[in-house]
C-alpha cells in the first residue's frame, strides 16, 4: 500500500499551524525588540524611527535609575526566592502527613496561587495602609510600633517581597509535593530499621532525593519573578521615590510614559538576556544533580 506524500508528512503539517503560532507570537516579538534597540523613537506616526546604532545601550548603562532598578531586581528576586523554597519544602513536608481536615487544607492553601495578582495587589494596600490597615494593627496588638510598609523607602521591598511569599509560596510547595509521591519507599524503611529520626530521615535521604524537583521549582519560580510586574505595579507603581523599581517596571515606563521606545527595548532585550542566563545556569545545574 502506498501512500501519498500529504499521508507521510501528516505528523509535520498537524503541527505547522502551532510552529508558526509560536513563530509569530514569540520569535518576531524578540526580533523586533532587538531591531527598535538600536533606533530612538517616540512612537509618533510623523517621526519615523532614527538610527543610533549602540547609542541606547550606552544611555542605559550611564543612567543611575537603571542601575537601581537592578538592585532593587536582583533583591526583590533572590530574597523572595530564597524564602519561597525553603517556606514550600517546610510546608511541603508538614501538609504530605496524614492529619484532619488534610484536604480542605490543601485546598485553602492553594488559594493565593490561583487568585488575580492586581487585586491581590489592591487588597494587600489595604492592609499595609499605616493607620487603619490590618498589619499595623496587629503590630499595635503585639506592642510594636507601626510601619509605614508601602510608604518607605526602605521598608517597601520587604513589603512587597511578603505579598509575593504569601501569593507564590504554595506553587513550590505544590511542585515539591508531587515530587515527594514519587519518592521509593526502601529507603525510609531501612532507615526505620536502623533507628533514624524524622530529620534525620529527611536530611539524609528525603532533602538528597528531592534536589533535582527542587531545583525544577526554583527555577520556574526565578524566571517568574525576575518578570514581576503587576502586584508592583498595582501597589506602588516603582515608589516611593523609585525606591521598588525593577527593570520589568522601568522597562514600561521608558515605553509607555516617557515614549523612549529604543531605551526601552534595549532594557528589555537586556534583561531577556540576564533571564536566559539564570535559567541556563537553573539548567546546568540540574543537569549536574543527575549526573552526580
Amino acid at each position: 500500500m502506498q501512500f501519498s506524500w500529504f499521508d507521510r508528512n501528516l505528523k509535520w503539517i498537524y503541527t505547522l499551524p502551532a510552529v508558526l503560532f509560536v513563530l509569530l507570537m514569540m520569535v518576531f516579538p524578540i526580533i523586533y525588540t532587538v531591531r527598535i534597540s538600536f533606533f530612538e523613537w517616540s512612537m509618533s506616526a510623523t517621526t519615523p524611527p532614527a538610527w543610533v546604532g549602540l547609542a541606547n545601550y550606552k544611555a542605559l548603562f550611564q543612567d543611575s535609575r537603571f542601575w537601581h532598578a537592578t538592585g532593587s531586581t536582583f533583591y526583590f528576586t533572590f530574597v523572595a526566592l530564597i524564602v519561597e523554597v525553603v517556606l514550600g519544602i517546610a510546608i511541603a513536608v508538614l501538609l504530605s502527613r496524614e492529619f484532619r481536615g488534610k484536604n480542605l487544607t490543601k485546598t485553602v492553601f492553594l488559594l493565593p496561587m490561583v487568585a488575580t495578582p492586581v487585586a491581590m495587589g489592591l487588597v494587600w494596600m489595604l492592609i499595609y495602609e499605616p493607620t487603619i490597615g490590618v498589619a499595623n494593627q496587629f503590630l499595635k496588638s503585639l506592642g510594636f510600633k507601626p510601619l509605614l510598609w508601602l510608604a518607605s523607602e526602605s521598608q517597601v521591598l520587604p513589603s512587597l517581597i511578603i505579598v509575593d511569599v504569601w501569593e507564590w509560596t504554595p506553587m513550590i510547595a505544590l511542585i515539591v509535593m508531587a515530587g515527594m509521591a514519587t519518592l521509593p519507599n526502601d529507603p525510609y524503611e531501612a532507615a526505620d530499621v536502623d533507628g533514624a529520626t524524622p530529620w534525620r530521615k529527611f536530611a539524609s535521604i528525603t532533602l538528597p532525593l528531592l534536589r533535582p524537583t527542587i531545583l525544577v521549582a526554583a527555577m520556574l519560580r526565578l524566571i517568574d519573578v525576575l518578570k514581576t510586574f503587576d502586584i508592583i505595579y498595582a501597589t506602588t507603581q516603582g515608589g516611593p521615590n523609585f525606591a521598588s523599581e525593577t527593570l520589568n517596571l522601568y522597562g514600561y515606563v521608558l515605553g509607555f510614559q516617557y515614549f523612549k521606545l529604543g531605551m526601552a527595548s534595549s532594557l528589555l532585550v537586556l534583561f531577556f538576556l540576564l533571564v536566559m542566563a539564570l535559567t541556563l545556569f537553573m539548567i546546568w545545574m540540574r543537569k549536574r544533580l543527575e549526573v552526580g
